[in-house]
C-alpha cells in the first residue's frame, strides 16, 4: 500500500490558476446556462454525492458546486438518499442534460459501471469522488484522502495512547468495528488500522471480549455497520456490552471508523453507564463533524481524523479544470487503485489526526468549524 506524497501548496496553487483560466473563457456564461464557447459549454459538471444523511456529504457536495459555479461552469448537485437506483436514475439525467463530465461519490462502486459506461460512449469524463468505483473502465480519475493512512492513524493513536509499543502494559479489552460493507473506502480505513493492531491482537496485549476480530484485513465486512448508521453502531455496541461485558469487565478501546459510527457507541457507552473521565474508553473517529469535535472537547470522544474535504474540492476543481482546457488532470498515484478492470489514475491528499489540544488551532483556526459551534 503506498502512502500520498505530500501535496506541494505552491504547485497546486499555480496549476489550478493556469487551468481555471482555461475552465472560465471569455464570453463563457455565468452559472447556469453552459453557453459561450466550446470550452465553456463543456464545463458543465454533474455532481453525485450519497446522501444528504451525513454533514460531510452535504458540505462536499456544495462546497464543490460553489468553487464550480465560481469558475463559470453549470452544475447539478444531486443527493441520492442512499438509495442505488436513485444514484443512477439521477446521473443518467445529468447526462441527459448535457454534463460533460460527472463527479460521483457513490453509494455502491459496484453498481455504476453500466450507466458510466453509457456516459463514456457519450465522451463524458468521470470522476470518482473519494470512494473508488469498481468494475469499470469508464472511471478516468478518481480523488480521494489516502484512506488505507486514515486506519493507520487511528491504529497508531491507540498504540500511542495505550503504551503497547513499550511491551510492559495490558492486556486491554478492545472492540472493532468497521464501515458500510458496500463502500469500497472501508475496507481501506479497516486494512490501514488492523495491520498496526493486530500483532497486539494475537499476542493477547489487546482482547477482543465480543469475539468480533477478524483474522486477516478481508474479513472486515463481518463487522461492518451498512451505510454508516450510528443507530445501527449504538445497537451493536448495546449488544456487545450486554453479551460479553456482564461480569463488571469494562472496555477499554473502541476502533470506530468514522464519526457517525462514534455518535452511536458513544451513545450506548452513555445509556451504558461509563463515566467520560474515569471509565470512558478510547474512541477513534474520522470527519470531524460538528457533533464529534463537541464529544471530543467533552471527552466523549479521543480523537478524530479529519479530511479537509475543502482541499479535496480545490483538487478536484483542478482537475475539471485541466479537462476542460484539454490537459491531463494532475495525479500523484497510478499503482494503488485497481477498479477490478483498470489501475485508476488518483490523486490522494494527506489526513491529519485531532485531538482536544488542536480543535482550535486546525479545526476553527482554519475556518472549518465555528467556535461558538462547538462550544468555544
Amino acid at each position: 500500500m503506498t502512502t500520498a506524497r505530500k501535496i506541494s501548496v505552491a504547485a497546486l496553487t499555480v496549476g489550478l490558476v493556469a487551468g481555471l483560466a482555461a475552465c472560465a473563457p471569455a464570453g463563457s456564461s455565468g452559472g447556469g446556462s453552459g453557453g459561450g464557447d466550446a470550452s465553456g459549454a463543456d464545463c458543465n459538471v454533474g455532481i453525485s454525492m450519497p446522501t444528504r444523511s451525513l454533514e460531510r456529504w452535504i458540505n462536499d457536495g456544495e462546497g464543490l458546486k460553489e468553487k464550480l459555479e465560481g469558475d463559470d461552469c453549470t452544475v447539478d448537485l444531486q443527493y441520492a438518499d442512499n438509495k442505488t437506483d436513485q444514484q443512477i436514475s439521477q446521473i443518467q439525467n445529468q447526462v441527459a442534460g448535457g454534463a460533460k463530465i460527472l463527479v460521483v461519490a457513490a453509494i455502491d462502486g459496484q453498481t455504476l459501471g453500466p450507466v458510466l459506461e453509457d456516459a463514456a460512449s457519450q465522451d463524458v469524463k468521470v470522476i470518482a469522488y473519494d470512494r473508488l468505483i469498481n468494475g469499470t473502465e469508464a472511471v478516468d480519475y478518481y480523488a480521494t484522502f489516502d484512506n488505507y493512512k486514515v486506519g493507520q492513524l487511528q491504529g497508531e493513536y491507540i498504540v500511542d495512547q495505550l503504551g503497547l509499543a513499550d511491551g510492559e502494559k495490558g492486556p486491554f479489552t478492545m472492540e472493532p468495528f468497521a464501515g458500510s460493507p458496500d463502500d469500497n473506502n472501508a475496507g481501506f480505513f479497516f486494512a490501514g488500522a488492523w495491520d498496526v493492531l493486530q500483532p497486539y491482537v494475537e499476542s493477547g496485549v489487546l482482547t477482543v471480549p465480543s469475539g468480533k476480530a477478524p483474522a486477516d484485513d478481508d474479513g472486515w465486512k463481518a463487522i461492518g455497520i451498512l451505510g454508516w448508521g450510528s443507530d445501527d453502531a449504538q445497537a451493536e455496541m448495546d449488544n456487545r456490552l450486554q453479551s460479553f461485558y456482564t461480569g463488571g469487565e469494562k472496555v477499554d478501546v473502541v476502533l470506530s471508523p468514522n464519526d457517525s459510527l462514534a455518535l452511536g457507541i458513544e451513545a450506548s457507552l452513555d445509556a451504558a453507564g461509563y463515566q467520560a473521565g474515569s471509565d470512558w474508553p478510547i474512541i477513534t473517529g474520522q470527519d470531524a463533524d460538528v457533533a464529534n469535535v463537541k464529544a471530543i472537547l467533552a471527552d466523549q470522544q479521543s480523537m478524530t481524523v479529519w479530511k479537509d474535504t475543502r482541499e479535496l474540492g480545490t483538487q478536484v476543481q483542478a482537475m475539471i479544470a485541466s479537462i476542460v482546457a484539454g490537459d491531463e488532470p494532475e495525479t500523484n498515484d497510478t499503482e494503488t487503485y485497481d477498479n477490478g478492470v483498470k489501475v485508476v489514475p488518483a490523486y490522494l491528499l494527506d489526513p491529519v489526526v485531532v485531538t482536544k489540544d488542536d480543535v482550535q488551532s486546525v479545526l476553527v483556526d482554519s475556518g472549518f468549524v465555528d467556535a461558538s459551534d462547538v462550544g468555544l
